[in-house]
């Protein structure tokens, strides 16, 4: 597969759309494995992980939230310890601060029991604890009964690791482009913002818009990215006054782990993040990145959602849209910690979208990752948290089903117009 270094720009082997964690990571592994074949990545800001790989808490998940049998289940406790190791070795900012995860209630220690038997489950270690022990891990955490402790739990700076990566695969000779956006499919050229190239193979991880590209290729017919607003606020003082991460209880019937505190590398506590239904795709703040089509798309489906009451959507909009303001945002923050004033959170944080799908099929939120492809290309549509944690494991896996339907092709048994989803 291997072609010039002139004629591969124009017609490269593999072009990967999208500079997030998990398009670098992907041209990482595809490079490892294709050493001589020219491979592009394209991204349309001027930087790597502009949107939600940039945009995260930076959290490195443990892996005990989701159920055996999902993806994430099996990528998160191995993606957890590899970037840990990565960052290590490169002299990254890590916290390994820790988190506990606490209950608001007694209703919620039903919910405590079943994140112990997942993380039982996953291999993960994960500790019960009583209200005194929770007190001289988190002296300011409040529990009822009791709490879970996560030691493996722990905090990088995304955007290190993401230029990091960046100056990784562009020293092994992978084609990045900045400010070069993906535009359209004519045929087998794909259009960008400076030009017209003709892959061999396209791997499109486009995050908030992988949805709209897969279905340029005939994929991505039964699903839509409802994009979901991360709100954060800052704790005023610059270190402290949280030793370790404190979560609520979730509501496991959603991907969403609930308001929490977070701790940076840098020992600055985060309160956040919301889910807020946005209304468009880059809709993080005014009126920046408005497109009126995308505002008529968003809320056509966010309408459908309300009236169908699809996974309980309703519900879902009425908790999070108080959240807008920032006195009901810190306010729930007394639930998780004794002692705090909410006017210590005053400062706005960066807000993040979440690219979340909704399986239109099925009527329910994609719980687990998410991509379809065939010889032609290959989508990552549901790449959402822990994607970041999942990173290099989940990364290997995408290639090796790339090379499966590659080898396919090769060997003569595939058919032109065959395609399929993945749900391992």
């Amino acid at each position: 597969m291997a072609t010039g270094p002139t004629e591969g720009t124009r017609h490269p082997d593999f072009l990967v759309i999208g500079g997030g964690i998990m398009g670098l990571m992907v041209a990482r592994e595809l490079r490892s494995r294709f050493p001589d074949a020219a491979i592009c990545l394209l991204e349309k800001e001027g930087g790597p992980g502009k949107h939600a790989s940039g945009r995260n808490s930076g959290v490195l998940h443990a892996g005990f939230y989701y159920t055996a049998d999902s993806l994430k289940a099996r990528f998160t406790r191995e993606g957890n310890r590899r970037m840990t190791e990565y960052c290590r070795e490169r002299g990254l900012p890590l916290n390994p601060c820790g988190k506990v995860v606490v209950a608001r209630s007694e209703r919620e220690l039903a919910g405590l029991d079943l994140l112990l038997e997942r993380g039982t489950a996953n291999g993960v270690p994960l500790e019960p604890i009583d209200a005194a022990q929770l007190r001289e891990i988190e002296p300011h955490a409040r529990t009822v009964e009791r709490a879970l402790w996560s030691p493996t739990t722990s905090s990088v700076d995304p955007g290190a690791v993401l230029d990091a990566l960046l100056a990784e695969v562009r020293g092994a000779g992978v084609d990045v482009r900045l400010g070069t956006g993906y535009q359209g499919r004519r045929g087998e050229a794909v259009q960008t913002s400076h030009g017209t190239l003709k892959p061999g193979y396209v791997v499109n991880a486009a995050g908030l818009y992988a949805d709209r590209i897969a279905r340029d290729f005939g994929f991505s017919q039964d699903h839509r990215i409802v994009p979901f607003k991360g709100l954060y606020l800052l704790h005023s003082q610059e270190r402290g006054p949280l030793r370790t991460n404190v979560y609520p209880v979730p509501d496991l019937a959603t991907p969403f782990l609930g308001v929490h505190f977070t701790v940076t590398v840098s020992g600055r506590v985060k309160l956040g993040p919301t889910a807020i239904p946005a209304l468009w795709r880059e809709h993080y703040n005014g009126l920046r990145n408005f497109r009126l089509g995308e505002l008529a798309e968003t809320l056509g489906l966010e309408a459908r959602l309300l009236l169908g009451n699809w996974f309980n959507f309703r519900s879902l909009a009425r908790q999070e849209l108080p959240k807008y303001n920032r006195r009901k945002l810190a306010g729930l923050a007394e639930d998780l910690v004794r002692d705090f004033d909410p006017r210590e959170c005053r400062i706005r944080g960066r807000p993040g979208i979440r690219a979340q799908p909704v399986n239109l099929a099925e009527r329910r939120l994609e719980m687990d990752f998410h991509f379809e492809g065939d010889h032609r290309s290959f989508h990552l549509i549901n790449a959402v948290s822990p994607a970041f944690t999942c990173a290099f494991p989940f990364s290997e896996y995408l290639v090796d089903r790339m090379e499966r339907l590659l080898g396919s092709s090769s060997k003569g048994g595939t058919d032109p117009v065959y395609r399929r989803a993945y749900h391992d």
